[in-house]
């Protein structure tokens, strides 16, 4: 293991199990990105509590190229389920980090565009002709921002489509 671990109990005695169980966790980590520079755990008790008892913190900080990654879960009075929860959480952090570097960011596909083709706004509905030469309609609740009053027919919109009782119909309506 290249990685840098350094483990620091604070107001307790780290059983050797917990011990190995952190070195296994980050080796883990290490070997899903082998950049890590030096990860820090600290373990610790801040103070007892009467009515709860004992909880134990977990922080885990990590140097990464360009940046540092630092995870703090909420207290557990499991130590071995506190230092899970750090782990997984710093994994996911990780995972983040590394879709960011790739700039491999998910990208949500825009809603499809129209065209208004048909208004009756005394009846409160229209419809839009799709790039496929589909006729989808609409009513006045669906225009987003309240402009219904605003729209005319030769206008671009984007839309989402659903099944409605009589065909498809647009649930959102948003002027370009």
């Amino acid at each position: 293991m290249e990685l840098d671990l350094q483990i620091t109990a604070r107001n307790l005695k780290l059983p050797n199990y917990v011990r190995d169980a952190i070195h296994k966790k980050a080796e883990k980590l290490d070997k899903f990105y082998d950049r890590i520079m030096r990860c820090r755990v600290v373990v610790e008790v801040p103070h007892k509590h009467k009515k709860e008892g004992l909880l134990y913190n977990v922080r885990i900080d990590m140097k990464v190229p360009g940046a540092e990654l630092v995870v703090k879960r909420e207290p557990n009075e499991d130590l071995e389920i506190a230092v899970r929860d750090a782990f997984y959480a710093a994994r996911r952090q990780l995972e983040d980090f590394v879709r960011k570097q790739r700039q491999d960011v998910k990208r949500h596909e825009e809603p499809p565009r129209a065209v208004i083709t048909s208004l009756f706004p005394e009846k409160g509905y229209g419809f839009l002709t799709t790039i496929d030469n589909r006729e989808i309609y609409f009513h006045k609740n669906s225009v987003l921002n309240h402009e219904f009053k605003k729209l005319k027919t030769g206008m671009e919109v984007r839309f989402v489509e659903e099944s409605g009782e009589k065909g498809p119909q647009a649930s959102t309506v948003t002027v370009i």
